[in-house]
């Protein structure tokens, strides 16, 4: 039992020792690996892309408020170094609070600006609106007249200004 761990404690040592030993290159200390191909293994930690941080309003806002807190010397650079930002990035948020906190620090809406509408559209589509009405009622009162006709015509009733004698 004692030589098995003894051989594991080896192993683990010789493997410790090859992997401290990596030149800058990536490359091993021997050259290589065993059947002489040199092998680079790519670094896991270094993206190929850092993403952007982007910042809530109500996250600026905080930040700001605890930045205009701040009285002693040291206090503003911990907490910039705590939020993992640039004094710049501040002085832009607080030129933004000072225009107008709701604008300067609200996310802007993206895309095509809308336009307002004209008064002149809302004006003609009431029209139009106007017109069907005026053009249904049209068609009621034209069939109102023409079942009076009829009515007259079998009572016998004549109807003046109907155009047959005058």
């Amino acid at each position: 039992m004692k030589t098995q761990e003894l051989e594991q404690l080896a192993g683990m040592r010789g493997a410790a020792e090859t992997e401290g030993a990596r030149r800058a290159t990536g490359d091993s200390a021997s050259g290589g690996s065993a059947d002489g191909t040199s092998m680079s293994v790519p670094d896991p930690e270094v993206s190929a892309k850092p993403a952007r941080r982007r910042f809530k309003a109500e996250d600026k806002r905080r930040i700001l408020l605890e930045a205009d807190a701040c009285t002693r010397s040291g206090e503003l650079g911990a907490l910039l170094r705590r939020e993992g930002l640039y004094s710049s990035s501040l002085s832009a948020w607080r030129a933004a609070r000072k225009r107008g906190e709701i604008a300067g620090l609200a996310p802007k809406k993206r895309g095509p600006k809308a336009t307002p509408p004209d008064p002149r559209d809302r004006r003609l589509a009431e029209m139009e609106r106007e017109n069907g009405r005026l053009k249904a009622r049209l068609e009621r009162a034209e069939g109102l007249i023409a079942i009076q006709k009829k009515v007259s015509e079998i009572l016998g009733i004549h109807l003046p200004g109907s155009g047959d004698e005058r």
